[in-house]
């Protein structure tokens, strides 16, 4: 009997502009979801001030929403490995409150 060899994946080539590899920094998410998409957007918070700016609004399946949640802990727990764990138990808390659309 012949052993198959699994087909090779796909590679994936990344691509990015200028201004997108520049990034923004974020220290705030806020997810909403219906049944069929996760919404997560992405924010600012200055110390002192009780807005947020948003800076990106990512929104996807459930799936990839899911995908997402493996793909972050399996590398927080690569970063933990490496540089000890992260601790949030001084995290502050918010309620968000919508903003209406204009």
């Amino acid at each position: 009997m012949e052993q198959q060899t699994p087909p090779a994946a796909p590679t994936i080539r990344i691509t990015l502009d200028d201004q997108t590899a520049q990034g923004d920094y974020v220290n705030f998410a806020n997810i909403i979801h219906s049944p069929s998409e996760f919404v997560i957007d992405l924010g600012r918070m200055v110390p002192g001030r009780t807005d947020v700016k948003v800076y990106s609004r990512v929104i996807m399946t459930p799936m990839h929403a899911k995908q997402l949640l493996e793909a972050l802990a399996q590398n927080i727990s690569l970063f933990e490995q490496k540089f000890g764990e992260i601790r949030i138990d001084a995290a502050t808390q918010f309620a968000v409150e919508p903003e209406s659309s204009n």
